[in-house]
């Protein structure tokens, strides 16, 4: 899939989200890269030979106190080939990174792996 196209489905599973969560994201950053690099699979404990599909990267909102501020914005990554790799079709893509991005954003509302599984998130 070109780059372009993917780029789409990200802006479309942000923008498909409810506007209290909409109105509620705050100082992010979301970006698109093809894989993720070796300090991100460490910094995700991702064990070798699985798939990171998306990472977030930041101060979740659960625990940013009254002094959070003048700091940089927390930042996504979605990760284009593998999400490819493990769908068949572009409606499988199209799925797969809505809920990555689902997923990402869930931890930016500090969501933890746990809670994310229990919502159907995964």
């Amino acid at each position: 899939m070109e780059r372009e196209r993917f780029d789409q489905l990200v802006f479309e599973a942000v923008e498909g989200l409810p506007e209290p969560f909409l109105e509620k994201l705050s100082n992010i950053d979301i970006e698109v890269r093809d894989w993720a690099g070796p300090a991100e699979l460490r910094a995700a404990r991702v064990p070798p030979g699985a798939t990171l599909l998306g990472l977030y990267h930041g101060v979740p909102q659960t625990k940013r106190s009254q002094s959070y501020g003048m700091v940089l914005p927390d930042r996504i990554f979605i990760y284009q080939k593998p999400i490819e790799r493990v769908c068949r079709n572009d409606d499988e893509v199209r799925e797969r990174v809505r809920k990555v991005v689902l997923h990402e954003i869930g931890h930016h509302f500090g969501m933890s792996d746990e809670e994310l599984r229990e919502a159907g998130a995964y």
